[in-house]
């Protein structure tokens, strides 16, 4: 299985704490917060990596140079931005199998990459996101399914938020579906992807368990420090 990792971002939330590195770089207890992202997905079988990298990608590049631990790596480079969207499909040319599981570089869930995949592939799914349920979903906006795990909407963040399942950050996705001429350019994946062909392409859910942090604000990234001491791998 391979891995695409979006390690691209400004980090503008997290300015205030961290302002000299991208914010997949962030040091959680002296450790850039990759280090702990590629951990995980050694544990499940993930055998490279992709990064979708733009703003000050020569730190990352300078850090892990072209693997860690067993993990190969390549670099995607963004010369201007793409998006998140734009990011992943430049990053699907250097990815050699047919799908890639997806990941924020700025959060992580722990939690079953096989069961993920065996659930697309049971569906025939273009692509399938790992949700996980929130008392609170406030901040994220809230994802809703059919019997059939099918994703029925996408519901926009609101102080209100309530109880719900989330978009985690962590998908499945087939290659061909982003290579459609729909998806070019600067796009955004949540809004120009997930949002606008839900209900046209087939889209699915699989509401999962395990640790999930975003380390996106400060409040989150100094609860990280505690936190990730318990992470053995």
């Amino acid at each position: 299985m391979e891995a695409i990792i979006l390690a691209g971002g400004f980090g503008t939330r997290l300015q205030t704490v961290v302002s000299e590195v991208p914010k997949s770089m962030a040091l959680i207890n002296n450790r850039p917060f990759l280090e702990y992202l590629f951990d995980y997905l050694i544990t499940q079988g993930v055998t490279r990596a992709v990064l979708s990298v733009g703003y000050k990608h020569e730190i990352i590049k300078d850090h892990f140079k072209d693997s860690y631990r067993s993990l190969p790596i390549e670099y995607a480079v963004e010369e201007e931005p793409l998006g998140t969207g734009g990011g992943i499909r430049l990053a699907f040319w250097r990815i050699r199998d047919k799908r890639a599981v997806i990941l924020n570089g700025d959060s992580i869930f722990r939690t079953d990459i096989r069961a993920l995949e065996k659930a697309h592939l049971l569906k025939k799914a273009d692509v399938t996101l790992a949700l996980r349920k929130l008392d609170n979903t406030g901040r994220y906006g809230r994802v809703t399914l059919n019997r059939q795990r099918r994703i029925t909407g996408f519901e926009e963040k609101n102080e209100g938020g309530g109880q719900g399942l989330i978009n985690a950050g962590v998908y499945l996705m087939e290659k061909l579906f982003l290579m459609e001429p729909q998806f070019r350019g600067r796009f955004s994946i949540e809004k120009d992807c997930f949002e606008n062909f839900y209900d046209t392409s087939r889209m699915f859910g699989f509401p999962a368990t395990g640790y999930f942090l975003d380390i996106g604000i400060p409040l989150d990234y100094h609860k990280a420090q505690d936190e990730f001491k318990g992470f053995k791998d």
